[in-house]
């Protein structure tokens, strides 16, 4: 598929061009790409924002953006390179998503952090999310940063609903993920526990970060990638659940104790047995799904550290009908550079059953490892 951000081109030149007929907040297009609901401030310190229905447009106009730097990133700046690794056509497309993946969460892993930081919640401080609750509203930052995010998970959404990735042999766990990220998304921002939600992106986030390099490193065949497959780990363990789990432990120690806990809609105090459950329902929903690719992940370390092997049957196939023939075992075709260009030793019957073990998780290779 070429030239498919042309769409959301046309329709961001549309809403910048009504816009800068008149650039004020008088224009209805103001809403789309700025902030609203500027609240002034009583004293020195920096702008807030409050909330409202108008944050559901920023969401949707940024949600264009995201879907034009998509596809412009991967398909005017990301494919030259995929076709220089001499990859094939599927691997290429691979490539592609994941190196998008890794550059979008190499900014907003450490934007996560900078804007943890301007909060009560910095280093995941369980406290700070729920003292002087509702927090009703933020610095631009911090509101800029939470609908940003929103805006990237609904554009992922719609790459899920359109099929614009092939989809992988867990698939029903990662639209189960997807329903359950915008929910939490969702009711966090619209009843006051962004502070949760932020500690929650920034631990995904980062170990995302981890989960694409990975990849990337297997499909150019880079000798590092068996030590960082094992650093990804140790990242996806401390961020996934060591942190995220004390965030759900706070939920059972903290969420009743600190803070107010009642139900007042006049007030908008919406910590109370009810946002409790669902809220304990939702992260530990999320937590399950992550203890389900933890499992993947796990065993795909020990067959590789005991048996060598690092097979995973959920996508023994995935690639394979995708490519042409002459691709699909392209990790033995490559050698190293001083002997790119001596003939290759003719298969014997032996080579013929010999397979080269694939790291693999969601449907994609994480690392690889050669026989001795």
């Amino acid at each position: 598929m070429k030239h498919t951000f042309v769409l959301p081109a046309c329709i961001l030149a549309v809403f910048l061009s009504g816009y800068a007929l008149n650039p004020s907040p008088a224009n209805p297009l103001h809403r789309f790409i700025f902030l609203s609901y500027r609240l002034d401030p009583p004293g020195p310190g920096p702008v807030h924002y409050g909330k409202g229905p108008w944050d559901v447009a920023f969401v949707a106009f940024y949600t264009v953006v995201l879907s034009f730097t998509r596809e412009f990133v991967m398909q005017e700046l990301l494919r030259p390179l995929a076709r220089r690794t001499g990859l094939g056509r599927a691997k290429q497309a691979r490539f592609m998503e994941q190196a998008y993946t890794a550059l979008y969460f190499a900014l907003l892993g450490p934007a996560g952090l900078y804007v943890m930081s301007r909060t009560p919640v910095w280093y995941f401080s369980t406290r700070g999310m729920y003292e002087h609750f509702p927090h009703r509203s933020h610095e631009a930052v911090v509101k800029f940063y939470y609908l940003f995010q929103a805006a990237y998970w609904a554009q992922q959404a719609i790459v899920l609903l359109l099929g614009m990735e092939k989809p992988r042999k867990d698939f029903k766990e990662l639209v189960g993920h997807h329903i359950v990220s915008l929910a939490l998304i969702a009711l966090s921002y619209r009843f006051h526990f962004t502070y949760i939600g932020i500690a929650v992106y920034t631990t995904h986030d980062i170990s995302d970060f981890f989960l694409a390099t990975s990849k990337i490193l297997n499909y150019i065949d880079h000798p590092l990638v068996g030590p960082y497959f094992f650093l990804f780990i140790v990242v996806w363990i401390y961020m996934r659940h060591i942190i995220n789990l004390r965030i759900l432990w706070s939920l059972f120690t903290d969420f009743r104790h600190v803070g107010p806990f009642e139900l007042n809609w006049n007030t908008q105090q919406y910590k109370c047995w009810i946002s409790q459950y669902i809220t304990t329902a939702l992260l530990a929903s999320l937590q399950a799904l992550n203890l389900f690719w933890l499992f993947c992940i796990i065993r795909i370390a020990y067959r590789l550290v005991w048996l060598n092997v690092a097979e995973d049957d959920r996508s023994e196939d995935e690639d394979e009908d995708a490519e042409p023939s002459h691709t699909r075992h392209h990790h033995r075709r490559l050698a190293p550079r001083q002997n790119a260009n001596k003939p290759l030793p003719p298969k014997s019957s032996q080579d013929s059953h010999t397979v080269v073990p694939s790291l693999e998780l969601n449907g994609e290779a994480l690392g690889s490892a050669h026989p001795h």
